[in-house]
C-alpha cells in the first residue's frame, strides 16, 4: 500500500460529507481521511492502485481545492 498526502480546503464536517461519496468510490471506504485540525487540512489516501492525479481529479470534481503536500 502506498500513502498519498495532499493539502486541501476540506475543513469541516459538511465538507467531508460532500467529498465522501467521491472518495469512497475512488479510494474505497476506510482508505482515506482528512485531518481538519491541521492548518493544511491534510487528506491522506492509502491505495495500491490510485495515482496522485486520480485523487486530485476526484477532489476537484467534488468542488474542493487540492495540492501536493
Amino acid at each position: 500500500m502506498k500513502t498519498l498526502q495532499f493539502k486541501t480546503n476540506i475543513n469541516c464536517g459538511g465538507c467531508i460529507k460532500a467529498v465522501t461519496p467521491t472518495l469512497n468510490q475512488e479510494a474505497g471506504v476506510g482508505n482515506w481521511q482528512v485531518d481538519t485540525t491541521s492548518p493544511d487540512k491534510i487528506l491522506t489516501v492509502t491505495s495500491d492502485q490510485l495515482t496522485a492525479e486520480q485523487v486530485v481529479q476526484a477532489v476537484e470534481k467534488a468542488g474542493f481545492n487540492i495540492a501536493a503536500a
